[in-house]
């Protein structure tokens, strides 16, 4: 079991009683007009947390999904995501203080080489978090995905294991 704790959040494996916070953002249109899905209904918010819970025990892992909460509390507020994609090279999905720590795990615990981040243009949010994080923007992925009934342009940026290590976030 993952826990990874940050400056003012915890990051936590994901279990079946995090359905309705979860469905606070997943199923909010408000939130998921910034993330590669559509709102999700309870059944398939559901379904989410049930296949997370269960490729968290995979092994080898393939991604590490984790729910964030708050440093000294329990309740589910977020979700970070770091997905294998391949030999020490991952994905990322966000906010600040759980970013850095999920990627202090990435490249620290787990040796990883480069993290990539694709983020929608509009996402202003998103966009200052991996600035302020060192990433560096590689260009535009044209048409990524299809989400809210339209496609949508990302912006990729990516960190390596020398930028991260050379800059204090420990």
């Amino acid at each position: 079991m993952v826990e990874l704790i940050g400056e003012s959040v915890r990051l936590r494996e994901f279990r079946a009683s995090d359905v309705d916070a979860s469905l606070l953002v997943v199923g909010d249109d408000r939130v998921t007009r910034f993330l590669s899905f559509d709102s999700r209904s309870r059944e398939q918010a559901e379904a989410m947390i049930a296949g997370t819970v269960e490729r968290a025990a995979v092994e080898p892992r393939t991604e590490f999904y984790l729910a964030v909460t708050p440093k000294d509390g329990d309740d589910l507020v977020g979700f970070a995501r770091l997905g294998l994609t391949g030999v020490k090279a991952d994905k990322l999905g966000y906010a600040t203080d759980a970013a850095r720590t999920i990627l202090n795990h990435a490249f620290g615990s787990l040796g990883l080489h480069r993290v990539t981040a694709a983020i929608g243009p509009d996402n202003t949010a998103s966009l200052a978090v991996v600035r302020k994080l060192g990433f560096i923007r590689e260009g535009t992925l044209r048409d990524h995905v299809f989400t809210n009934g339209a496609w949508r342009d990302s912006h990729l940026h990516s960190v390596l294991s020398p930028e991260w290590n050379t800059r204090d976030h420990l």
